[in-house]
């Protein structure tokens, strides 16, 4: 197993952005709606004509920041929902990236044509020519915030430290690690609880309180289960098997099946080929995974 930073895939395929995973994306949401907002209020970019208006400026702004914000919000999600049903690849090119923008900017313009009825009292309200501006001011204002948080998302990553991938080239490791069996009975606090383990499947464990969720793949099937027993515990009872790291307080991971890593000097997250879920790996623990993962590459590739 080794690893190397593959240029070329960070040229033509980027990592699939964390700003549009389930986990970041009620955040990514969050930032957008009150960047919009702002610049509503400070700036009022669009002509208005106060006789028409049916609210205070302020709710009107309100919504046309809210309405783009949903919309990214419930997109993403339900894109994120295919890609995990259909265990796509993590790799996003940025042809995708503009094209889902498009399609959520059009959305948006749709969005603020259907308002009108709500805010403008106007009787040309549902006419072609409205229709027109409403889209084509959303990719006008669209296109500019959306560079603008782009630039903005690279200047604070710049102050972490510069992003990585580094690719994890699996070989066939598993059959030089035959000193211990595969097959683990694992002893918890309550006998009725005991349960055996097929350590090869396993991809990583999570910590959830007194209980751990066991992610394992066999094949293409991803299955997840829950058993009574903590981390620690439970890290304590696979002592025998080296290619196990305690990467994060909460997560336990089986370097052998590491496909991907990214990150900076803040933290990786560590990819995997059957499943697009992702593990933390700490910024404490940073160090200590580099030198164990040049441990076991000493120790396994000739």
């Amino acid at each position: 197993m080794r690893f190397y930073i593959n240029k070329a895939h960070l040229i033509n395929n980027i990592e699939y952005p964390t700003r549009y995973q389930s986990e970041n994306l009620l955040k990514s949401a969050g930032i957008v709606f009150a960047v919009i907002l702002i610049f509503l209020l400070l700036f009022k970019p669009f002509g208005v004509y106060d006789p028409e208006l049916r609210m205070h400026y302020f709710f009107i702004c309100f919504l046309h920041a809210l309405s783009p914000a949903l919309i990214l919000l419930i997109y993403f999600e339900g894109l994120n929902y295919i890609r995990k049903r259909k265990y796509q690849s993590e790799n996003w090119t940025l042809l995708e990236e503009y094209l889902q923008i498009g399609f959520i900017l059009l959305l948006a313009g749709l969005s603020s044509f259907f308002m009108r009825d709500l805010i403008y009292n106007n009787t040309n309200n549902w006419s072609w020519h409205y229709l027109w501006e409403e889209i084509r001011n959303c990719f006008v204002a669209g296109i500019f915030f959306y560079f603008f948080l782009r630039l903005s998302s690279f200047y604070f990553e710049s102050k972490k430290g510069s992003p990585f991938v580094l690719q994890f080239i699996q070989l066939n490791i598993e059959s030089k690690t035959t000193e211990v069996a595969s097959k683990l009975y694992v002893n918890t606090q309550v006998k009725q609880d005991d349960f055996s383990l097929d350590i090869d499947q396993l991809l990583f464990v999570k910590a959830d309180g007194n209980y751990i969720e066991l992610t394992k793949s066999n094949g293409n099937q991803i299955t997840t289960e829950v058993k009574r027993i903590s981390l620690t515990q439970f890290e304590a009872q696979i002592a025998d098997y080296p290619h196990f790291f305690r990467c994060h307080r909460a997560y336990l991971v089986n370097m052998f099946k590491v496909q991907k890593v990214s990150g900076n000097s803040q933290g990786y997250l560590l990819t995997f080929h059957e499943t697009t879920m992702k593990v933390p790996v700490s910024r404490k623990q940073i160090e200590s995974f580099n030198n164990y993962y040049q441990q076991l590459r000493n120790k396994y590739i000739a």
